[in-house]
């Protein structure tokens, strides 16, 4: 909508955006790597997988959610999909927390289901042990039958995390965790307002595929105007991208089809309308900011051919008219229900259930596909760092 556009009129774009863009502006090239391939093996081996799952999502700093689930001070959300027991929270001071959602006393989980909860106390159902949002136990039945308990050490675990550019991000790691390259994407990431938007839509996809598959697919814009020919692939060039390294975090642009000679790159409304950024963040989520709203998908696997992804669709304001309303669920069930759903994880699936019959021992990837070669050599990097 043009009204949301217009909240990034005046707005700019990072230096290495404006770059990305100028790139697809001149159609400059990028020296990138030549035809190559991955082996198959990395997506259909459960021993690689389980490689991939000790070196990377048990170790290395992961995006939950973005912050508009939780908006408001006093807020809670348990979250399991990572296979670990976790409470998210946001405490009266506006700070964003990640829990281990269980109770210091006797390990009952705390807090049951899954969707936002608003509560300034969080109160065990087994013995009413009541903790704070912050983490603090705040008090318990009968004190007096536990004389040597120090509240202040029997708070609820928390695991380190960090907000920034409108994410809330976790490390398994309770030791600690290296959030630089995560500063450096929330640069990019509060160009784009994205900390400003609120959450319209969420909703889980379960994927009977390998989560490298469901990435492959937002690595390389050799597919979008084939496989997404009756949704979005009219809209965009063919082949006409670019893209670059955040750390480990892929970032790539692809040309709309609208004319960019009278395009004022540095303006983020104009910019949004002819340049599609992607970002591609390690170990699994996807970053799709579109001309007037912004996906956020975080993948979880649960083994090397199954993979939950968490869909959020972010807009610029609440809609308070029919007319928006019904405009932002257009949106959302072309993105959401149209592209990802029948056509990225759908091509996903398939893609398993061909390599798991063993015809196929490696993937051939064009010079268009470059950007998938790279993310698997970041990932076997991460593999090399942790052995």
């Amino acid at each position: 909508m043009n009204d949301a556009l217009s909240k990034l009129a005046g707005r700019r774009p990072t230096d290495g955006m404006l770059a990305l863009a100028q790139d697809i502006a001149e159609n400059r090239q990028r020296e990138g790597l030549p035809q190559s391939s991955v082996p198959a093996h990395v997506y259909t081996d459960p021993g690689y997988w389980q490689r991939e799952k000790a070196a990377i999502y048990d170790r290395m700093p992961q995006i939950l959610c973005p912050s508009a689930l939780l908006p408001d001070p006093g807020m809670t959300v348990p979250h399991d999909a990572t296979g670990r027991p976790l409470l998210i929270t946001r405490d009266k001071d506006g700070i964003a927390h990640v829990f281990l959602n269980v109770c210091r006393h006797r390990g009952t989980r705390l807090v049951e289901g899954s969707e936002v909860q608003c509560t300034k106390r969080l109160v065990c159902p087994y013995h009413a042990w009541t903790y704070s949002v912050d983490g603090r136990l705040l008090a318990l039945p009968r004190p007096d039958t536990f004389p040597d308990l120090d509240k202040e050490e029997m708070g609820l675990i928390e695991l380190p995390s960090r907000e920034s550019g409108g994410l809330i991000w976790f490390s398994p790691n309770r030791g600690g965790a290296d959030f630089s390259d995560i500063e450096k994407l929330g640069e990019d990431f509060d160009a784009l307002g994205m900390g400003e938007h609120v959450l319209f839509r969420r909703k889980t996809h379960e994927v009977a595929g390998n989560w490298k598959l469901i990435m492959d697919a937002f690595l390389e814009s050799y597919h979008v105007t084939r496989l997404h020919a009756k949704t979005i692939g009219p809209f965009f060039k063919d082949g006409i991208t670019s893209g670059d390294m955040i750390g480990p975090h892929s970032r790539s642009a692809v040309g709309r089809l609208e004319d960019m000679e009278a395009i004022d790159l540095t303006d983020m409304a104009q910019l949004r309308r002819v340049v599609t950024f992607a970002y591609q963040l390690l170990p699994g989520a996807l970053i799709i900011p579109s001309p007037d709203y912004i996906n956020v998908m975080v993948m979880m696997p649960q083994a090397h051919d199954r993979t939950l992804v968490e869909d959020f669709m972010l807009i610029p304001e609440h809609p308070t008219t029919d007319k928006a309303r019904a405009h932002w669920e257009k949106s959302w069930a072309l993105l959401d229900g149209g592209v990802f759903a029948s056509e990225d994880f759908r091509a996903a699936e398939l893609g398993q259930q061909g390599l798991e019959s063993g015809a196929v021992a490696e993937l051939t990837l064009g010079t268009l596909e470059t950007g998938v070669r790279r993310y698997h050599e970041t990932v076997e990097e991460a593999l090399r760092t942790a052995n």
